[in-house]
């Protein structure tokens, strides 16, 4: 599972038929940096396109899982899913003493 926080939404009227009625967004990975915040990954991997099983929205922090996993949660084995986002964040305590990168 990984940290991210909503950053957009994905509106597609041609898709997979195993995709419709499926609420798709954009994601943006999140990291601790060496004080315990939350940055985000600085590459071309630090955004995904997720599905929202939840009822996420731009601005908010979520909690996403990917590969079988995330196909499980969706409960579509055989849909092409690779992400999906499973939890919403209030909070995120980290022990600096044991976050170093």
């Amino acid at each position: 599972m990984k940290i991210a926080r909503v950053v957009g939404n994905v509106v597609a009227t041609r898709k997979d038929d195993r995709l419709v009625g499926k609420k798709i967004l954009v994601v943006q990975i999140l990291i601790p940096d060496p004080e315990g915040e939350l940055e985000p990954v600085r590459s071309v991997d630090g955004f995904e396109v997720s599905v929202d099983l939840i009822g996420s929205g731009v601005g908010e922090y979520v909690v996403i899982c990917n590969g079988s996993s995330a196909r499980a949660a969706a409960g579509a084995t055989d849909a092409p899913i690779d992400s999906v986002i499973v939890g919403h964040i209030d909070t995120v305590d980290i022990d600096t003493r044991y976050s170093k990168r």
